[in-house]
């Protein structure tokens, strides 16, 4: 009794540090210490990984238990404000105003959400927190209710910001139609379009103004297409003396810079030279294999979001690169169609860089019964979760049950990128050969 009376009656921490705590929970700690907790992390990770191998017969066990030598975190060049995308919720403040546009403190299931506002959270840039701000105002003043729970009605949801080191700034504006008619939703498009235009929202210097109206909690262009209310229908970003084109929905490495040193390290590990093809699996706008196309004979990009493969046979074109070529669809139906018909006797080197989710099996399959690749990195944000599953069916016996057939992979070396300061996460690239 006397230590819960004790702990209620020590300070609470304040709603910026609570969500400072959820987002960026490494953010009291010096970076040098950041570096090391995220060593650590990895270490256990791999650690994991060569117990796993074990079970399945495979001999993985390295010096300090590790599965294969894991070098020390590469750290970020931008430790603040590195995000070049932020995703702002807008739900009920800790003052009780549901127009509040933010980040969550609290989960759905144990039913304490709070959005509680950005503006002292450090891996968001200032020009992020301006937009989001200007939106909370806009909604603020709006007749319509902002949507919290579908069903319950209301229309303004989440804001996407989307910004380059060129300057450039891109707005995504979720709406929920509910029962509005064609005729009121251009006046709210209409009344948004003026305030960042003319408005109060000026001052933010819009490159994109995007809408979207969507009925789900995540739509795609092809569900639900990405409406332009003012600018530019792309922003531009420089990487490794390339431009890119980005569209509303493409996948960008959410840190520019540390991309940069992630991206040229890919191409040391890859040994991208002479008469190599680049198989670069979830390819997004292109931007690993246009990066190496120079060191190589021919890249071939795979990728799922149409519009990200637009933006990367662009990106191709403008910046006069002439050996890629690019295929659009699920992984899972391209690759096995493609590695099937492999008849180049060029040696064929693989990346891959998934989301959370990891690669489909059917991914898998093809590139461990595809004898042209001998080298594949696998660049994963979150290697503990659905990517050790990948791992192993990388590295496990063939297996004609699992139509495995071809020879094993092994991992030969690891190397953490810190693209996430403040958080626990980083991008760990794992080198496997055979």
């Amino acid at each position: 009794r006397k230590r819960a009376s004790e702990s209620r009656s020590l300070p609470q921490p304040s709603w910026e540090e609570r969500l400072a705590n959820a987002v960026t929970p490494l953010w009291r700690l010096p970076y040098h210490e950041q570096l090391q907790v995220k060593y650590e992390s990895q270490r256990k990770i791999l650690q994991i990984l060569a117990s796993r191998l074990e079970e399945l017969g495979i001999d993985a066990q390295k010096p300090g238990g590790f599965c294969c030598p894991l070098q020390p975190v590469v750290p970020s060049p931008i430790i603040n404000g590195y995000r070049n995308k932020s995703t702002f919720s807008v739900n009920r403040g800790p003052d009780g105003n549901p127009k509040t546009v933010g980040l969550y403190v609290g989960t759905g299931r144990e039913r304490n959400i709070v959005c509680v506002k950005a503006s002292h959270v450090q891996n968001i840039p200032s020009k992020h927190k301006q937009v989001a701000q200007c939106y909370e105002e806009f909604i603020r003043c709006s007749p319509l209710d902002s949507c919290i729970l579908f069903h319950e009605g209301g229309h303004w949801r989440e804001l996407v910001v989307r910004s380059t080191s060129c300057g450039h700034t891109m707005a995504i504006i979720t709406f929920h139609p509910q029962e509005l008619g064609q005729e009121a939703l251009a006046a709210q498009k209409t009344l948004l379009k003026e305030f960042f235009m003319c408005g109060p929202g000026a001052v933010c210097a819009l490159t994109s103004l995007y809408f979207q109206e969507s009925t789900m909690t995540r739509c795609s262009h092809e569900q639900s297409p990405f409406q332009l209310l003012h600018g530019a229908p792309h922003i531009f970003e420089e990487l490794l003396g390339l431009k890119f084109r980005i569209s509303p929905d493409a996948f960008f490495q959410v840190n520019t810079a540390g991309a940069e040193v992630l991206y040229q390290a890919v191409g040391e590990l890859c040994q991208a030279t002479g008469d190599i093809v680049l198989l670069d699996i979830c390819c997004g706008t292109g931007t690993i294999g246009l990066s190496l196309a120079h060191r190589v004979s021919k890249v071939i990009g795979v990728e799922v979001v149409e519009k990200a493969i637009e933006d990367a046979e662009w990106n191709a074109a403008f910046n006069g690169i002439s050996n890629c070529e690019f295929h659009s669809g699920k992984a899972e139906a391209v690759l096995p169609q493609l590695l099937a018909s492999w008849e180049d006797a060029r040696p064929l080197v693989a990346v891959v860089n998934p989301s959370r989710a990891g690669l489909h099996y059917r991914v898998v399959r093809a590139i461990r019964n595809c004898p042209s690749i001998r080298r594949l990195l696998y660049v994963s944000c979150k290697p503990e979760g659905e990517a050790m599953r990948n791992f192993l069916e990388l590295c496990c016996p063939p297996d004609p049950r699992k139509k495995l057939a071809g020879e094993p992979f092994a991992p030969v070396l690891a190397v953490p990128f810190d693209l996430f300061p403040h958080t626990v996460h980083c991008e760990l690239v794992l080198l496997f050969t055979r």
